[in-house]
């Protein structure tokens, strides 16, 4: 019989709210509303529960890429976020050939087949050679729906999402076959004017990526996606906490244009996140990390971030200001649901996997959580 474990004297933060002097009861990989006297009783005073972070947009790390690494570097970089309190990953690529992708479709599936990822997401090559970001110009592409379709099949239904700049050839009609297949598709690395951003949604398009980031500013004739994005209650904004992609007012802003239930918290990290600095590869692109800030070498714009989940929850709860309930749900409850996984995580809930990150009083990670397994004891 699987051991039982009650984690009492916590703030636990619940989908209803907190509870001070809380706890949760865990069965082997689940959350369960009862539990023996025989069950291990861990005191966790003076700290908090909160669920699993749900990264829905990250590229690798510790020092291992997404994209490019075997799978045993694929599950390096897994655990490092998983030691971050990511209890849920769906691994990103970056811009490749049409066939590179197609493979690194294959093997990344089978590390969802596997459990170790919870789908594929797909940046690139459907972008915006204007907002290209670190995307190596010459392998970018219309997003032609056959293209798109390939590498959804190549991905054997793992497919979580696409980044498309929907104002290119092909653009709308790929998003309305991507919501028709079930997959999200995501506004992102665009030029975008504010009405063929109303459109795209319009199409079925439901996710802003890296909103305010690779997109045109907020204008005040010209609003362009940004203003479309934030008002379009079908939509939720992805947001890089890090210090570095935003300025704080602007996260403000889209936390009061959309409200805590339309932001969804990523790290976009790349290899370096709880690695260190250092020369690193972003797809084909060379990659320099100076004071954990990356930036390609050739050009100097910014290549995704360093960072990681536990870092971007203190810094909206200490820096920012936020509640803590409405970092839970950027951070883990909203991502989860557009990932059509909020079944089984996102949340502190009887029948779900016990998923959980437990932070001090000064919202340090202290212990995490995954399928009833301790992947950091607290103790």
């Amino acid at each position: 019989m699987a051991a039982e474990k009650v984690l009492t004297g916590a703030r636990v933060v619940l989908p209803t709210g907190t509870v001070d002097g809380g706890r949760v009861i865990v069965e082997g990989s689940q959350i369960v509303g009862a539990a023996p006297e025989s069950a291990e009783i861990v005191d966790l005073t003076g700290h908090w529960i909160v669920p699993g972070f749900v990264d829905m947009h990250v590229h690798g790390g510790g020092g291992a890429s997404f994209t490019s690494g075997t799978p045993e570097e694929i599950l390096k970089g897994v655990r490092t976020h998983r030691e971050h309190g990511t209890t849920t990953i769906v691994a990103s690529t970056v811009t490749g050939t049409m066939e590179f992708l197609a493979e690194r479709a294959g093997l990344l599936s089978e590390l969802v087949e596997q459990g170790d990822l919870a789908g594929v997401h797909f940046e690139g090559p459907f972008i915006s050679p204007c907002r290209k970001g670190a995307h190596m110009e010459e392998l970018l592409r219309d997003p032609d729906p056959a293209d798109v379709r390939k590498l959804m099949d190549a991905a054997r239904g793992t497919a979580k999402m696409f980044t498309l700049a929907t104002e290119m050839r092909g653009g709308l009609d790929s998003v309305r076959m991507l919501a028709e297949n079930g997959v999200i598709a995501a506004i992102g690395h665009t030029d975008a004017t504010y009405e063929q951003t109303v459109e795209a949604i319009d199409a079925g398009a439901t996710v802003a990526t890296h909103l305010f980031n690779a997109m045109p500013g907020l204008g005040h004739r010209a609003p362009g996606p940004i203003a479309a994005l934030l008002e379009d209650e079908r939509v939720t904004v992805e947001l890089i906490n890090d210090g570095t992609h935003l300025h704080p007012a602007s996260l403000e802003l889209a936390y009061r244009s959309a409200g805590s239930s339309r932001v969804a918290f990523i790290t976009d990290a790349m290899d370096a996140a709880g690695f260190g600095d250092g020369v690193y590869h972003l797809g084909p692109m060379e990659v320099e990390v100076k004071d954990s800030v990356a930036r390609l070498v050739e050009g100097g714009s910014i290549a995704g971030s360093t960072l990681t989940l536990d870092t971007a929850f203190k810094r909206a709860v200490t820096v920012d200001k936020l509640s803590v309930d409405d970092v839970v749900r950027s951070i883990s409850a909203n991502p989860a649901r557009l990932l059509g996984i909020d079944d089984k995580v996102g949340s502190l809930e009887p029948g779900k996997d016990a998923d959980l990150v437990v932070l001090d009083a000064e919202f340090t990670l202290v212990g995490v959580m995954r399928k009833g397994e301790w992947v950091i004891d607290p103790k």
